[in-house]
């Protein structure tokens, strides 16, 4: 009897929790699945993976906005040729005689080619100074096939621009990019007339940016590009992905005289700063104390006992000048301009140069080991003053 009743509770059990499993498999069917480990994964729509006509198949929108506002530049100058010495010595006409056109200078007309960018609709272009430097006549050409006499406005040789002027009008105008926000490996386009055969575009990258110590100008913060710079292209547009202008094609650096696949170019803002001053003045205005400077290296640091080679030490003091009246001496060490660190000699030639004549300038100076503050205003920096600040 009691095995019959406890196969009766087992048989029981069996069926209710069948039962229970039946109502809850039937009702909360979520609670009987297994748990699965799940996987993000991360897939582009197909929107993102279609590429725009402009993007990286072509830049063709890009140079439509910006070739119009690129110029032809052709330059001519007289030259006038005179003959050796020799021609013109008495005993050589005694014995020799000779015609007198050999001892008649000679003149002939000299030309040359480049590029600009047009920056307004007033017609004011920026170029090279190179390529307008002592031309009796300028001739620019239009994209479009206008062509008209140019005149020049000021000329900067310490940073190589120059600014020009011609009336025509509906003329196409460049639009200035962010030449400080570039990085490395930017697509730049550079377009120009090179060796005058028509207007060219070149593609590159940004190689490097604010390189100087190069020994092309005074003030250097070149863009450095692989995009082919050839001779004729001095004076035109570096252009980013979108047209916009981020800098003007200056020189390139060639061992052969061809094209080495490093070329330079002069950023926008340091090209716009230069034509705000030539319309407003004719001329760059830059601040000028009259010092010559120079790094500190190891063995200046050892000879004159410093700890550390920071600053520069003062080499030369222009007398009269601003520096001189502060009282700056011959190997005073500049530690600081305005609060500014100074590690290297043309760090204190930018940071002099940037202050405009009559701006206050302060010195911190390293003198016997002592600091010192001297205290001086900046006069306009004379024309190509290039061994002092």
């Amino acid at each position: 009897m009691p095995v019959r009743h406890s196969m009766s509770y087992l048989v029981k059990a069996i069926i209710l929790g069948l039962a229970i499993a039946f109502i809850v498999t039937y009702f909360w069917p979520e609670l009987a699945k297994r748990e699965v480990a799940t996987v993000e994964i991360h897939q582009t729509t197909p929107d993102v993976i279609k590429r725009p006509s402009g993007g990286p198949y072509s830049y063709a929108l890009a140079v439509d906005k910006a070739s119009p506002a690129v110029v032809n530049i052709n330059t001519a100058k007289v030259v006038t040729v005179r003959p050796h010495p020799f021609f013109n010595d008495p005993v050589f006409r005694q014995f020799f005689g000779g015609p007198d056109d050999l001892i008649t200078p000679r003149k002939h007309v000299e030309t040359s080619l480049g590029s600009g960018v047009i920056m307004s609709d007033q017609g004011y272009i920026v170029t090279n100074h190179h390529v307008i430097q002592g031309a009796d006549a300028i001739q620019v050409s239009l994209q479009d096939g206008r062509m008209v006499q140019a005149k020049v406005v000021g000329s900067d040789p310490e940073t190589d621009i120059a600014v020009l002027k011609i009336d025509l009008k509906n003329l196409p105008v460049i639009t200035l990019g962010h030449s400080d926000n570039l990085r490395v490996g930017d697509v730049v386009l550079a377009i120009g007339n090179p060796f005058g055969v028509g207007q060219t575009v070149t593609m590159g990258i940004v190689s490097a940016t604010g390189r100087n110590k190069l020994g092309i100008n005074t003030f250097e913060n070149f863009i450095q590009t692989d995009a082919a710079i050839n001779p004729g292209n001095s004076g035109g547009a570096l252009i980013d992905a979108d047209g916009n202008l981020v800098g003007i094609n200056t020189a390139m650096f060639s061992r052969s005289g061809g094209y080495q696949g490093i070329g330079f170019a002069i950023p926008t803002s340091l090209a716009e700063n230069v034509m705000e001053d030539v319309l407003k003045h004719g001329r760059p205005l830059r601040g000028w104390l009259g010092v010559e400077a120079q790094a500190i290296t190891p063995q200046i640091a050892k000879a004159l006992e410093l700890d550390k080679t920071g600053g520069v030490v003062v080499v030369g003091v222009v007398r009269n000048g601003p520096a001189h009246r502060a009282g700056m001496q011959a190997g005073d060490i500049i530690v600081s301009i305005d609060g500014q660190k100074i590690t290297e000699a043309r760090q204190a030639l930018l940071a002099i140069s940037s202050r405009k004549p009559g701006d206050r300038v302060k010195l911190e100076v390293l003198r016997n080991g002592k600091k010192t503050m001297l205290e001086t205003t900046a006069i306009e920096r004379p024309p190509r003053a290039a061994l002092t600040e």
